[in-house]
């Protein structure tokens, strides 16, 4: 049995799923970006006039992730020291890689108490954002 959790801090999902789920003494993740909760917008995007991105603060944008995160973790029973697992995808690895990992260490000081962590550059994500992170927490009730 299965307990899905929608987020009222954090933005709505893209399609057609909960923000998370838990199931036993695990929580479960959908993929989390930056975008605002509050009127959609993506933090550090810059468009030209037609509209089209031009240019991204991957720092405004980590920053956003992490707390669309800890929404989510929140909502869900759960704090930001019950991460477990962080899978992160990054739209620039060579551009953003060392960005993002100076905010992850701003969050997470001590490795030894951070989550495990696996980064994967990819081509795109289903909206304009550079990064979008994956979690499992623990789940150790209200």
């Amino acid at each position: 049995m299965s307990e899905s959790i929608h987020a009222g801090g954090a933005p709505k999902a893209v399609g057609s799923y909960p923000h998370a789920r838990r199931v036993g003494e695990l929580l479960f993740l959908s993929g989390i970006g930056p975008r605002d909760a509050r009127d959609d917008s993506i933090p550090g995007n810059v468009y030209d006039a037609d509209g089209r991105l031009r240019d991204y603060d991957i720092v405004a944008q980590c920053h956003s992730v992490f707390a669309n995160v800890r929404a989510v973790l929140e909502a869900a029973g759960a704090s930001w020291e019950d991460l477990l697992d962080v899978t992160v995808f990054l739209t620039d690895m060579a551009h953003d890689f060392k960005a993002y990992n100076a905010v992850w260490a701003q969050y997470f000081p001590d490795p030894a108490r951070a989550p495990c962590r696996t980064t994967l550059g990819i081509t795109a994500l289903p909206t304009p954002i550079a990064i979008e992170l994956k979690c499992v927490a623990v789940y150790r009730g209200i």
